[in-house]
């Protein structure tokens, strides 16, 4: 008598992924250092290991790290700048318009005692807008995915950047070489991460 075949089984179909509760300071003065993660919707924080890569790539090409000027216009948890704050940045800047955003980046400038940043309340192309000139020699750009952010920020700190000046993308697409000299940049390190494709970039002909 044969054996009644029975029905594969099937797993339920995965739902939009969770952003983590923290995230860690990974290097620096400030190593292992938690930072909650909010639950604001679209919130979705820089992973560990996308910071770590970064964070070696400006080893490399940027070991004078002390002097860093550093931009983030969607600061969100603040996990990018905070990193470069905490690694001996000479100066930090972190806009976010979301209120629990920013409140809770204050709060974490406070535990720091970070005096070298400075967190600015904000739309992010707002500010961008009004900021001098040169003033930055890495800008970082981590605008939530799908709301056509990006090439707006890119363009809105492209003359925030001093000579030798880097700009950090996120994106859930690759930056091809095309598109980014379209925008007067050009690829310098890229990589990905599960849905997530990060980029630094410079001027052409810098």
């Amino acid at each position: 008598m044969s054996k009644p075949v029975r029905p594969p089984r099937t797993r339920p179909a995965a739902g939009p992924a969770r952003a983590p509760q923290q995230v860690r300071i990974i290097g620096g003065a400030w190593r292992r250092t938690p930072i909650p993660v909010a639950g604001v919707p679209g919130l979705r924080p820089s992973p560990d290991r996308v910071r770590e890569t970064l964070f070696n790539w400006l080893a490399h090409l940027r070991p004078d790290i002390h002097l860093l000027r550093g931009l983030d216009l969607f600061a969100g948890t603040g996990a990018l700048g905070f990193e470069l704050a905490s690694r001996g940045a000479a100066r930090v800047v972190l806009v976010e318009r979301q209120p629990l955003l920013l409140q809770r980046l204050r709060e974490l400038q406070a535990r720091l005692q970070a005096t070298s940043v400075e967190v600015i309340a904000g739309d992010a192309l707002a500010v961008a807008a009004r900021l001098p000139p040169a003033s930055f020699d890495i800008v970082f750009l981590d605008p939530p995915f799908g709301a056509g952010l990006l090439w707006p920020a890119v363009e809105a700190s492209r003359r925030l950047l001093a000579p030798g000046g880097l700009l950090y993308a996120e994106t859930d697409e690759p930056v091809a070489a095309d598109e980014a000299a379209a925008h007067g940049l050009e690829p310098m390190r890229s990589s990905r991460a599960g849905r997530v494709c990060f980029h630094l970039l410079r001027l052409r002909n810098a």
